[in-house]
């Protein structure tokens, strides 16, 4: 049994399709906003609505009691936070970071979707969060 047949063992499969269906839209739009933060004047909007994105995967997947990718939003959410109370454009460090972080949903993403038996490792370079977020 795989980690998506194991959802719609416990959960309701509308809920878990419903689920799926906004977590593949919410990682598939990550990217460009993420780039622009380069942009001082997207910056502040695209972090806004990067925050709301990971905050929504957030509160699914902890319903769901899919761990690996609370875990890794949880973290996300919390550097955006950080990154909602300053201002200009993103540094480069910040924008690789989040690129790995969606790398690694998308990944997840794929597990779902493929029903494989656990999901992916998660990539170590998560753990080395950005420390200047402006340029």
């Amino acid at each position: 049994m795989g980690v998506y047949q194991q959802l719609e063992g416990d959960f309701d499969y509308d809920i878990v399709e419903e689920f799926l269906a906004h977590f593949s839209v919410m990682v598939e739009n990550m990217d460009p906003l993420i780039v622009n933060l380069k942009d001082p004047r997207h910056y502040k909007n695209n972090i806004d609505e990067l925050f709301r994105m990971f905050h929504t995967i957030k509160s699914g997947s902890a319903y769901l009691k899919i761990t690996p990718v609370n875990k890794v939003v949880t973290l996300a959410e919390e550097i955006l936070e950080e990154c909602r109370n300053v201002e200009g454009s993103a540094s480069e460090e910040l924008i690789n970071w989040l690129l790995t972080v969606t790398g690694q949903l998308q990944r997840y993403k794929e597990d779902l979707e493929n029903d494989h038996e656990s999901f992916s490792k998660t990539n170590k370079a998560l753990i080395k969060v950005p420390v200047n977020y402006l340029r």
